[in-house]
């Protein structure tokens, strides 16, 4: 299995996850040429897609949808709901409806050796899912899941996110700089809300749920740009971790925060 982040954050969210032979993205929240550099970095280009599997319809995670898949003539899925969204958006531009492809939002599918899982989230989108990722016919069962704009961790939620061997895991906001910030009330009230995003704190704990004896990187994502950075999602989510069964020291779990910017590093295991 890979996983790479090409860019996560509240500004636009880009992840590929694959295997040898089946490579796709979650989400396109960042534009075309972004997403042809980040692929660039480990040798490949959108034509080498499979797919792109989008998680909601909000900007930051549709951005480029339209011009990539329109280009390279990628198939598009997402649930139904999630679909008519970004159609409704007008972001998409002139389109194929033959390259969407609605699923369901607990439901499982397979694109050559690559099983992809959906799961319901809560957040103010129209049918949000995140996703699991599994090569198909492997006994090992590694495992990649995806799962930002949380309003809140359910227990079917962190069970369906169990037994991952890589993560990337929503760390939006520290909940003292977003009171404290210029957000209007309104606004810090849905982010804060259970249909909005998951902090520092909340993070820490639903992955100290998620941990195993087998983990081998969690990355931090969706960061605010205003409510939060990279060194404080770091250091509040480590100091949840504290009293694990598994590790005291984070680096056995690889956590890290990714970058709205830069792709991160290959991950291939």
């Amino acid at each position: 299995m890979k996983l790479m982040n090409i860019a996560s954050g509240s500004s636009g969210n880009c992840s590929m996850v694959g295997t040898d032979q089946t490579t796709v993205l979650v989400d396109t929240g960042i534009s075309m040429k972004r997403i042809e550099a980040g692929l660039a970095t480990c040798g490949l280009t959108p034509r080498d897609l499979d797919g792109i599997f989008i998680t909601h319809e909000h900007a930051d995670h549709i951005h480029g949808l339209g011009v990539i898949s329109r280009k390279y003539n990628i198939p598009i899925y997402g649930t139904m709901g999630t679909l008519d969204g970004a159609l409704k958006s007008g972001k998409l531009g002139t389109f194929d409806f033959n390259l969407l492809h609605g699923i369901s939002a607990n439901g499982t599918m397979t694109i050559g050796d690559l099983k992809i899982t959906s799961h319901s989230i809560s957040h103010d989108a129209a049918d949000p899912v995140c996703y699991k990722f599994e090569e198909a016919g492997d006994e090992k069962e590694k495992v990649v899941t995806v799962a930002t704009d949380i309003g809140y961790a359910s227990e079917d939620l962190i069970d369906f996110l169990q037994g991952a061997d890589a993560m990337l895991i929503e760390a939006n906001h520290d909940v003292r700089m977003l009171e404290a910030g210029p957000y209007p009330f309104y606004l810090k009230q849905r982010i804060l809300g259970d249909h909005g995003h998951l902090s520092n704190e909340a993070s820490g704990r639903m992955i100290k749920s998620l941990l195993n004896d087998h983990i081998k990187m969690i990355q931090l994502g969706h960061l605010s740009k205003e409510n939060n950075f990279k060194e404080l999602a770091f250091e509040t989510v480590k100091l949840e971790l504290d009293g694990n069964e598994f590790s005291n020291d984070v680096r056995d779990f690889n956590l890290c925060v990714a970058s709205r910017l830069e792709p991160s590093d290959l991950l291939e295991f």
